[in-house]
């Protein structure tokens, strides 16, 4: 059963989340790029508060704790991202693509 991540950051904006995928190598508009494997969807933006969040859905926890731990976790490190202040996962319990 797939799962979902919502991350919660402090401090960061469009600025870092568009620096990050740069290094990364990933087109978000375009929705190109060296995605990870056990990725199904994402989604990133902020609220009114400056509270920035990235929302996915993934084929396990493993798989994303692969990605988190390997290109992504450098990535945030060279971008000087901190760590989410929040983490929260959901398991999928009803999908329906519209």
């Amino acid at each position: 059963m797939a799962e979902i991540i919502i991350l919660e950051f402090q401090g960061i904006g469009k600025k870092e989340y568009d620096a990050v995928n740069k290094e990364l190598g990933i087109d978000i508009a375009a929705g190109t790029g060296d995605w990870p494997t056990g990725l199904r969807l994402h989604w990133g933006g902020a609220n009114d508060a400056g509270e920035f969040f990235v929302a996915e859905v993934w084929d396990s926890q493993d798989a994303q704790a692969a990605w988190m731990n390997g290109r992504l976790g450098a990535a945030l490190g060279k971008v000087g991202v901190p760590a989410p202040v929040r983490v929260t996962w959901l398991d999928v319990l009803g999908e329906k693509r519209l």
